[in-house]
């Protein structure tokens, strides 16, 4: 057995004395895993860091085997995105969500998304924008994606303000404000055709909603927590904000 792909560098352990074992998310092949033999050598260290892209060849005897990778470096963004902590729990974090999903099971879109968070994960305001939009790709793959288009009372797509918990369908204004302490925020970023921008307030809106729908479906159905890159993220973009915040008072 033998395929080609590309491929975005999740993580790694330790597998001998030399060698280990690679997790990568592939536009064809899904999230998977295989052997890299001398791994941990000087040469292929730098290449086998998290974030960087690759050229994959895997080889395996049967398709259900592990199976040994041949790596060759594409783009390599590990070292600038340990520069901040918001990028690496950024990639945590993501990488976490691909984890949700089954071994080798092809999801194109999520590796697109992935790759332009990658490209972002500099600029915090960006970084957050597009991870939560990764969270509600997550949910949608996984079977629990949320109707944000149209509100779930009327049918109306204009002045969409909430997202019923039961649901996880939007409500207009009008409908959902005799329930609005029962229901969740929808930040008008996240809404069809909207060319509004995010700042602190929307953003903490928009992943409070994500987390929400999470937990109930995923997290806790499969006992677990919500991840503790998740909880990093977060808190460094509290304080990016913070420090922005800090910045245009002084100025």
């Amino acid at each position: 057995m033998e395929w080609r792909d590309d491929g975005i560098i999740l993580g790694t352990r330790r597998h001998g004395e030399t060698s280990v074992i690679l997790e990568v998310m592939t536009p064809a092949h899904g999230r998977h895993l295989g052997l890299v033999r001398g791994g941990r050598s000087r040469r292929m260290q730098p290449v086998l860091q998290p974030g960087n892209k690759v050229e994959l060849v895997w080889r395996a005897r049967l398709d259900e085997h592990l199976g040994f990778f041949a790596v060759e470096p594409v783009d390599l963004k590990a070292a600038r995105l340990m520069e901040s902590a918001a990028s690496v729990y950024g990639l945590q974090l993501m990488a976490a969500h691909l984890r949700l999903l089954p071994e080798r099971d092809p999801h194109s879109g999520l590796y697109e998304t992935l790759s332009i968070v990658l490209d972002n994960l500099e600029d915090p305001t960006s970084a957050a924008e597009l991870i939560v939009r990764f969270e509600l790709l997550i949910l949608e793959e996984l079977g629990f994606g949320l109707d944000l288009e149209r509100c779930a009372a009327t049918g109306a797509r204009e002045d969409l303000a909430y997202v019923s918990p039961k649901s996880g369908r939007a409500v207009s204004r009008a409908a959902g404000d005799p329930w609005r302490d029962k229901m969740l925020a929808l930040p008008e970023f996240l809404q069809r055709g909207s060319r509004l921008g995010c700042d602190e307030t929307t953003i903490a809106e928009a992943f409070r909603l994500t987390g929400f729908f999470l937990t109930r479906h995923i997290y806790e159905p499969r006992g677990m927590e919500e991840p503790d890159s998740r909880i990093g993220f977060l808190g460094a973009l509290r304080k990016s904000f913070s420090k922005s915040n800090n910045g245009e008072n002084a100025a």
